[in-house]
């Protein structure tokens, strides 16, 4: 039993992708080919933005949205303390201070009002100027955008998106990704879109930004190659991603349902036995991963344990907060000062509690029935 199949993906959609690769090879334009454009202008329309920037891969794309606003020394970046540790990498990467919040423990996503209690302690202490609140459409859920975007508001702060496990969900019909004042994704394979290496994406509707974007992408580059006018990156996305993206991202919608379908299956069988993932009304996940909360580490531990023995592949995302990481023990960073231990403290809580099963949109249900029955069986 596969996590995430994408062997099987790959049979499904294999004709229309060999076909794709063999069309780059064949044309030998591997860098900047017209694939990528095309899947730009395709993912822009998908998203409901008006541009989309490709580059080499997700924390690239956090990387280009901090570059594009000119973040650095003296700015507070909020960011989830339950994430990936890219989501406050680039923060630390650019000079600015990450300013770590608890999340939500039915969502797992930024919680609002430890936002907000987190910029006005920042503004309390002076050091630090409030610019930017990173979150993170953790699992395939998109945030609460309606309540941080009040908060963000009321305080001047632009939102990045970091939709690298959110691409294909959605909030009353609207899709991730456009969320943000700057919205990010990644296509990293395992991603709910993703291509056969590495890749990411910008999304924006400020048209100054793109341009940036743009430029910071390919070395800092004014209007002609040799003119660099800012000091920039090399982040392209290789034209043999762009065409995979492209056939993978024609198939997407289907696979999205298929998705949801498997997550259904899951929350019925496991219902009454163990929490399981709450999607609020009106939200769509695109389930990158289905993630259970087990009531402590060691049950969390032994059930691990017990599905391994069982043959079903199992995942901790994640073990360790953001405040916690080693490289950020001895860095600039802004730890949450007002936890009152673990059980108060969602982030660390669950760090020790939560476990994903395999998800994938070919799953079948026998595969499903397997894994809740040894599940059930072993709590």
């Amino acid at each position: 039993m596969q996590f995430r199949d994408l062997g099987k993906q790959y049979q499904t959609l294999k004709a229309d992708i060999d076909q794709a690769m063999l069309s780059v090879a064949s044309e030998a334009h591997y860098i900047m080919g017209p694939q990528v454009k095309e899947l730009e202008r395709e993912l822009a329309e998908y998203v409901g933005v008006k541009h989309c920037i490709t580059c080499a891969n997700g924390t690239d794309a956090l990387t280009l949205a901090l570059k594009a606003w000119g973040i650095g020394p003296g700015d507070a970046v909020f960011v989830p303390d339950f994430t990936f540790f890219s989501s406050a990498e680039v923060v630390a990467l650019e000079g600015a201070t990450p300013v770590f919040v608890d999340v939500d423990a039915d969502t797992f996503n930024i919680n609002a009002a430890s936002l907000e209690k987190a910029i006005k302690e920042t503004l309390a202490e002076g050091s630090l100027t409030p610019k930017v609140v990173v979150t993170v459409d953790l699992y395939g859920l998109p945030a609460n955008y309606p309540a941080v975007k009040e908060v963000a508001k009321q305080y001047g702060l632009l939102i990045l998106e970091d939709g690298a496990q959110g691409f294909g969900g959605s909030i009353n019909g609207q899709k991730a990704c456009s969320f943000g004042d700057i919205s990010t994704t990644s296509f990293f394979p395992a991603k709910p879109l993703g291509c056969y290496g590495d890749g990411g994406a910008v999304f924006t509707d400020n048209d100054e930004w793109a341009a940036l974007l743009e430029s910071y992408r390919v070395h800092g580059k004014g209007t002609d190659k040799y003119d660099n006018v800012r000091i920039g990156m090399n982040s392209r996305l290789d034209t043999l991603q762009a065409a995979i993206l492209q056939v993978k991202l024609h198939a997407f919608d289907d696979e999205v349902e298929r998705v949801n379908q498997v997550a259904d299956t899951y929350t019925r069988l496991l219902a009454g036995h163990v929490k399981t993932p709450v999607i609020p009304k009106g939200f769509r996940s695109s389930w990158a991963q289905y993630t259970i909360q087990l009531p402590t580490e060691a049950a969390r531990n032994g059930l691990q344990a017990a599905l391994k023995a069982a043959g079903i592949p199992s995942m901790v995302y994640y073990p360790k907060t953001m405040h916690e990481q080693t490289a950020f023990q001895n860095a600039d960073v802004k730890r949450p000062a007002s936890r009152q231990g673990y059980d108060q403290y969602v982030a660390t809580r669950l760090c020790r509690t939560v476990l994903s099963l395999p998800m994938h949109p070919y799953l079948e249900t026998s595969d499903i029935e397997a894994i809740c029955a040894t599940l059930i069986a072993n709590i």
